[in-house]
């Protein structure tokens, strides 16, 4: 379970390495779009743990809810090819009372070209009604220490896009 420590600062972004696997990938050579996803939702699965001690499974039991996907936006860059190291970065960009907003973005090796950018969107619902309910304790504390909490209310997915090249020109 996530142990809130108000004197503890969190990282807000995990980051994994991975290579693009053969199997993965379309007879281009290039990553299967759908598999994007894959990469992106397992990268976060092994990061969160090892960042912040927990494992979203304690809370959903605990809590009787889980997040619920209702919307993903995806913007792909450039290819991702078969055999290549990238990395996957992942952050909570935005959370209210009962939805959150995970950005997922990948990257060659060195982090200087950008691949794809995905927003989920999730909605906190009770496991037994699917319904919707608010964060509250563990949970609230976790999105607290965690998030980016960005104001998106007058962003796109293409303006994300072209914020986070603009990081890597920099760096």
């Amino acid at each position: 379970m996530f142990d809130y420590d108000p004197d503890k600062h969190y990282a807000s972004e995990t980051e994994s390495r991975v290579v693009i696997r053969f199997q993965d990938c379309d007879p281009l050579q290039h990553l299967n779009n759908a598999k994007y996803f894959d990469y992106f939702f397992n990268a976060r699965e092994d990061q969160v743990p090892k960042l912040y001690g927990l494992e979203i499974i304690d809370l959903i039991k605990t809590y009787k809810a889980a997040w619920v996907v209702y919307n993903h936006n995806i913007s792909y860059v450039k290819p991702a090819m078969v055999g290549e190291w990238v990395r996957i970065m992942s952050r909570i960009l935005w959370y209210n009372h009962n939805t959150i907003v995970v950005e997922y973005y990948m990257t060659d090796d060195s982090k200087t070209q950008l691949k794809t950018v995905l927003w989920s969107t999730m909605r906190y619902v009770t496991l037994k009604e699917g319904k919707s309910t608010d964060h509250s304790g563990a949970v609230q504390d976790f999105l607290k220490a965690t998030s980016v909490n960005l104001d998106i209310s007058q962003m796109d997915i293409r303006d994300r896009v072209k914020a986070l090249v603009a990081e890597f020109k920099k760096a």
